[in-house]
């Protein structure tokens, strides 16, 4: 069975463990209706439109 020689130092085992630490960013799309920028798979909140159709009616 494999031992550790050494014991492992706080700032590297904090190393190991910082690295899945952070946000992800936030995947923006184009609206294929109106060009503007909106998050996939949501209704656009510019012109109210989703896979083509529109579904809020919007001023």
């Amino acid at each position: 069975m494999a031992v550790p020689k050494r014991k492992t130092s706080k700032q590297r085992r904090n190393k190991r463990r910082a690295s899945s630490y952070r946000l992800n960013k936030v995947t923006i799309v184009e609206c294929p209706n109106c060009h503007e920028a909106m998050m996939p798979h949501r209704v656009c909140p510019s012109c109210g439109y989703y896979d083509g159709k529109e579904v809020l009616v919007t001023e």
